[in-house]
C-alpha cells in the first residue's frame, strides 16, 4: 500500500488531499502544527475510509519541525504533498521582518528541504513523486511577499522535475486561484471584494491536481479561468502589471 505525507493536512487543500488519497488507498502521514486537530482528522479519515493514518505534529517554520519531517521522509514515502503555508493581511514593509522570515522558511526552505529529503529514495526505487502547492499569485505582480515566495516554489519544482526526469519520479507545482478554505480567514484578509465566480472548490482542485500529476505535468493551474489569467499576465508589461496589482490590492484592504 503506498504512503503519502501531506503537510498542512488538518484543513483546506491539505485536508482535501488527505481525503482524496485516503479514498485512493494510501496510508497517510499527516502533518500540521495543531496536534489535536491532526488527531481528529486522523480519526475521521480512518472512520470514513478505513485508512491507516500517522500524525506528525511539527511547525515547518521552525528548524526542529523541518528536521522531524525530513527524518520521516527519509524513512520512505511514495508521495509528498508540500501544502503548508500562510499569508499576511498587510503589504510588504508593514509586516514585521520576523513574520516575513517565517513565511519564507515555510514556503521556501521547508519545501526545498522536504523535497530534497524525499526525492533520493524515490529515485532509487524509481517511483513516487512530489506535489508542491504554489499559487496563481506566483505569476502576478504583488505588493506582498506571498506571490514571490510561491514564484520560487514554481521555479524550484520545475528544476526538481528536470533533475528526476527519466527516473519514474514526478515533481509538480500546483497553482490554484482563490479556493474555499480557511486560508484567508486565518490570515485576516478581507475577501469581500472577490466575486463568487472566482472561487474554486478544494476537492475539485485536488481532483484536477491528481489528474495533471498522473499526466506528468510540471505545473498545474486547475481551472480554465485561472489558466487564462496566467496567460494574460505573461503578456502585460511589468510596469502596467504592477499598477494593476496595486489597484487590486486596494480592493482587498
Amino acid at each position: 500500500m503506498p504512503t503519502a505525507l501531506i503537510t498542512g493536512a488538518s484543513a483546506g487543500l491539505g485536508a482535501a488531499f488527505a481525503r482524496r488519497l485516503a479514498g485512493d488507498g494510501f496510508t497517510l502521514v499527516i502533518n500540521g502544527r495543531d496536534a489535536g486537530r491532526l488527531r481528529s482528522a486522523a480519526q475521521e479519515l480512518h472512520r470514513r475510509y478505513g485508512a491507516t493514518v500517522e500524525t506528525l505534529p511539527a511547525d515547518l517554520a521552525a528548524e526542529e519541525g523541518i528536521a522531524a519531517v525530513e527524518e520521516r521522509l527519509r524513512a520512505g514515502v511514495d508521495l509528498l504533498v508540500n501544502n503548508a503555508g500562510f499569508g499576511h493581511r498587510d503589504v510588504y514593509l508593514k509586516v514585521p521582518v520576523e513574520d516575513e522570515r517565517r513565511m519564507l522558511t515555510l514556503h521556501c526552505e521547508a519545501v526545498l528541504r522536504l523535497t530534497s529529503a524525499a526525492l533520493p529514495g524515490m529515485a532509487a526505487r524509481r517511483r513516487g513523486g512530489v506535489i508542491n502547492v504554489g499559487s496563481v499569485a506566483a505569476f502576478l505582480p504583488s505588493d506582498t511577499t506571498y506571490g514571490p515566495s510561491k514564484a520560487w516554489v514554481v521555479a524550484f519544482s520545475q528544476t526538481a522535475a528536470g533533475q528526476v526526469a527519466g527516473t519514474g519520479v514526478r515533481v509538480m507545482a500546483l497553482c490554484p486561484g482563490f479556493t474555499h478554505t480557511e486560508f484567508h480567514q486565518r490570515s485576516g484578509q478581507d475577501i469581500s471584494g472577490i466575486p463568487e465566480f472566482m472561487w474554486l472548490d478544494a476537492d475539485r482542485v485536488v481532483a484536477t491536481a491528481m489528474r495533471d500529476f498522473a499526466r506528468g505535468l510540471r505545473v498545474s493551474v486547475p481551472d480554465p479561468r485561472y489558466k487564462a489569467i496566467v496567460a494574460l499576465a505573461r503578456l502585460i508589461p511589468p510596469n502596467l502589471a504592477g499598477r494593476l496589482a496595486e489597484l487590486f490590492a486596494d480592493r482587498l484592504r
